[in-house]
């Protein structure tokens, strides 16, 4: 990388900027993903020397500017996940019997302690507990992220069950503004549907579940499906535009019955899904 931004090096590198990294660095997140979920272990190998060929990127560009290196940022990771591994690195040879999920409590309390500390130091402004959630993040998982926040000092949903009350007032709430007939102004209508969404994405927190994830998922269901039905009103001599809404439910059900995966018997050996824990 410091061949490639040295005087006689790449143009097009030299020429990058924090800034101009930043739609790469999401692309490349993506294809990361997409190799865990879609892909072989040689692709994610791929991918991961790519993730982090933009971490090396960022970092050479942050070490010229003189302000960090890669070795200090690998430094400070090593030194975060010693201070909230306590029961790990401070046991002298005992564990102290923690569940995963007091695990994720215990981070997320010191990782609270430490904003706090920070904030206390460095700025008089406040630092909560919802403070250095990146508004970056795409919505429904900062929507996760947030409630995950919350949740760490108790304030959350006792189960499941809770958050799917919850869900059915929401939907309540829309359907009486969409019954009220508003079709102008429908800024309320928009924050009902954003707290909709918001408690969808606590109740895959509660389930365990990475909502992007599942999102992602659903997304990739629906295109397979779609295109299908596409294929199957073609092989007739149509397009689907000339379909009814009828006809094309009707072979959306038939995609969808053999697109059902068959039951598999339970993998006893995989973990339970565990909550989001996230080093910021």
């Amino acid at each position: 990388m410091r061949t490639l931004r040295a005087p006689d090096g790449c143009a097009w590198d030299r020429k990058q900027t924090l800034t101009s990294l930043r739609p790469f660095v999401l692309e490349e997140t993506y294809e990361v993903l997409d190799a865990i979920e879609h892909g072989t272990p040689a692709e994610l190998c791929e991918e991961l020397g790519d993730f982090l060929f933009e971490a090396v990127f960022l970092a050479q560009i942050s070490d010229e500017a003189g302000q960090f290196t890669l070795r200090d940022a690998l430094i400070g990771v090593c030194d975060k996940l010693v201070r909230r591994h306590p029961h790990v690195f401070e046991r002298d040879g005992e564990t102290d019997g923690l569940t995963s999920d007091q695990v994720i409590e215990r981070w997320e309390a010191l990782k609270a302690r430490e904003r706090a500390l920070a904030g206390k130091v460095s700025k008089p402004t406040h630092t909560g507990v919802l403070t250095g959630v990146p508004k970056t993040l795409p919505s429904l998982l900062r929507a996760y992220e947030l409630g995950a926040r919350a949740a760490a000092v108790g304030f959350d949903w006792a189960g499941p069950g809770d958050v799917l009350d919850k869900l059915d007032e929401e939907v309540r709430e829309i359907r009486h503004e969409v019954d009220s007939g508003a079709t102008g102004d429908m800024s309320r209508a928009e924050d009902e549907v954003g707290d909709l969404l918001f408690a969808v994405a606590n109740l895959a927190r509660k389930l365990g579940i990475e909502p992007e994830s599942a999102l992602r998922r659903a997304n990739e269901k629906f295109t397979r499906r779609f295109a299908a039905v596409e294929r199957r009103v073609e092989a007739q001599g149509r397009s689907v535009r000339d379909a009814t809404l009828e006809e094309l439910e009707a072979e959306w059900q038939r995609v969808k019955l053999e697109d059902e995966p068959k039951p598999a018997a339970p993998d006893t050996s995989a973990p339970a899904p565990d909550a989001r824990r996230s080093t910021a």
